[in-house]
């Protein structure tokens, strides 16, 4: 165990990821259980810290736990280039699809917004507009 040196707490630390994330992903498989101590501790190696640096940057991306899973390939084997390639097309698409509404969204709330008199009454066109 001379190379299994991080507490969960440096791995924390080192990683940027929440303890009670780290326990999550084992929990639901993405990180495999690490050997524990005689009292329980779990402990690290490099290994599993470069495993949850790439949960955790796939998740900035955007990348469902799904999509991590397949990435690390925890379902039958590693994923070929043309699956990761696949994968990771997939999930620009949402992207861009997520852009698109979300342009639309400022769009109408500009919109919206233009409409407000900005007084000091009760009667706001964004409230009327929200509720319609």
């Amino acid at each position: 165990m001379d190379q299994f040196n991080l507490t969960i707490g440096k791995l924390s630390d080192q990683t940027g990821v929440k303890i009670e994330t780290i326990r999550y992903y084992e929990k639901i498989g993405l990180m495999p259980a690490p050997p524990r101590t005689e009292s329980g501790r779990r402990l690290y190696d490099d290994v599993l810290a470069d495993r949850l640096c790439f949960i955790r940057r796939g998740r900035e991306l955007g990348f469902s736990l799904d999509d991590i899973r397949a990435l690390l390939g925890l379902e039958d084997r590693k994923p070929t280039c043309a699956e990761v390639f696949e994968i990771t097309s997939t999930h620009v698409e949402m992207i861009r699809t997520k852009i698109s509404d979300l342009k639309k969204l400022e769009r109408t709330l500009s919109t919206v917004a233009k409409g407000c008199s900005r007084n000091r009454t009760p009667d706001c066109a964004i409230i009327k507009t929200l509720f319609s």
